[in-house]
């Protein structure tokens, strides 16, 4: 049966204090709505229409993809008149799954379920029991029990004191037959507390045409928590974090701290890995056997081998070209690792070095207060601490080679393009614009002169 989605994401989010639509403000690193649509990705919808109005651009803009569809809701008169506003793109047969743009963590299990409830013929709603249901609407049963048979919702500030008091809530999620969602939306009025159309007077409706109406429930609360403010937001980053986390350690992964573990992308880990406190995952990570990274580390886009240790405050970002660490390195503390970065086994960098677009060879050490940007650097390579390679000339980026086995001694400058060649030995202090041939010593400094009887100035006195 054919299906469609709609996406409600037209509300402003006064409560957000912010001139960023609501959702796009990021959980685990990427766009809440963002969130939503990867699960709707996995449901074989024949279209997906987002509802969009507050800074409809902006929203436009950030989730542009293949087959999505936008309908704009202006002025956001309620959830009823945003349905109205995509009902057009919609088919005339099959089901329209309706999902809410800021409530993220919806599963596609849960998604289904939905959808296998409604089966085209009947009204199924995404409940939740909750110990505190202020704020959501009240799914009102005829009789007593959990058993009857849905009535209606009543949305919270139109529900009586006694009405207040049912801890199961609509989610604000529905599977609902195309063809009579139309008829429905059609019929919505606007004769309530807030002068809304409420999208939640279709059960109303159903009941009276005699549409079964259902409620199936969501297996945990995290998939129906909405963000309508910072503190929301906050709370739902923590929740969500904590379950990533719970994720990683049920596949082995030894967290010194599940509290303090952030995840923002994708994170595959081999056995034994161990990660210490306050650590930041951004993008596609990948971690060998028995990696050890240590606390108050930010890893991006990189690939880490087996047995290598990134030690504490170390600044990994891959971007889009990566960043590769070979087997058995070791790196930081306090190091930096830019794009383009590829370090072979054993490879060690130091505390305030920094790596950008180059590669080292097995062995090669840069062990102080260093830089090595767009450089070819050789196995058993020795840099010294305050050396850099001059790479850029104002216009473009050149490459210095270097060769295996080099010394390179403290506070050496090499001025790009150059190659130093096989077991050659750079003086330490000096300045190269010449290749260094293999096997040889090359310094290039200022002869140290001594001026006997020199006084240092003195201060004037005062």
């Amino acid at each position: 049966m054919a299906l469609d989605v709609v996406i409600m994401a037209a509300g402003k989010g006064t409560r957000m204090k912010s001139s960023r639509p609501k959702v796009l403000h990021t959980l685990a690193g990427r766009p809440l709505l963002q969130h939503v649509l990867q699960t709707v990705a996995t449901l074989d919808a024949q279209r997906t229409v987002i509802i969009t109005g507050h800074g409809a651009e902006q929203v436009e803009a950030a989730v542009q993809a293949p087959g999505l569809q936008f309908v704009r809701q202006s002025p956001q008169l309620g959830t009823g008149h945003a349905v109205q506003q995509a009902v057009p793109a919609l088919g005339d047969d099959g089901i329209t799954l309706i999902l809410n743009g800021d409530v993220p963590l919806i599963e596609a299990s849960t998604a289904l379920a939905l959808i296998e409830a409604c089966a085209g013929r009947q009204l199924a709603l995404l409940a939740i029991e909750l110990p505190d249901p202020t704020g959501y609407g009240r799914i009102v049963r005829s009789g007593d029990a959990r058993g009857g048979h849905v009535v209606g919702i009543v949305e919270h500030k139109d529900a009586s004191p006694e009405q207040r008091k049912i801890r199961e809530v609509y989610t604000g999620m529905m599977a609902v037959p195309t063809r009579a969602l139309k008829g429905w939306v059609a019929r919505l009025r606007n004769n309530n507390a807030q002068g809304e159309y409420y999208l939640t007077d279709v059960v109303a409706m159903a009941v009276h045409d005699g549409v079964p109406v259902v409620a199936t429930h969501a297996r945990d609360e995290i998939e129906v928590l909405g963000v309508n403010s910072p503190s929301q937001l906050a709370d739902l980053e923590r929740r969500y974090q904590r379950k990533l986390a719970e994720q990683q350690m049920e596949a082995g992964v030894r967290l010194a701290d599940p509290a303090r573990f952030d995840l923002r992308g994708t994170l595959q880990c081999g056995q034994d890995v161990e990660i210490d406190v306050n650590c930041v995952f951004e993008g596609d990570v990948v971690l060998g056997d028995g990696v050890r990274i240590g606390a108050n580390c930010v890893v991006k886009n990189a690939v880490i081998s087996a047995a290598a240790v990134i030690h504490p405050y170390t600044h990994i970002d891959g971007e889009r070209q990566g960043v590769k660490v070979g087997e058995g390195a070791l790196v930081g503390p306090f190091a930096r690792l830019r794009p383009g970065a590829d370090l072979g086994p054993e490879v060690h960098i130091g505390n305030f070095v920094e790596v950008k677009n180059s590669t080292l060879g097995k062995g090669a050490k840069a062990n102080h207060l260093a830089y090595l940007g767009d450089a070819t650097v050789g196995e058993r390579v020795n840099y010294g601490a305050g050396s850099i390679t001059a790479n850029y000339d104002g216009a473009n980026k050149h490459r210095t080679v270097i060769g295996n086995d080099v010394h390179v001694g403290s506070n050496c400058v090499l001025v790009a393009p150059i190659t130093v060649g096989d077991g050659a030995t750079i003086g330490g202090g000096s300045t190269l614009s010449k290749n260094a041939p293999a096997g040889e010593l090359s310094v290039a400094r200022a002869r140290q002169t001594v001026i006997p009887g020199w006084q240092r100035p003195k201060k004037a006195a005062r």
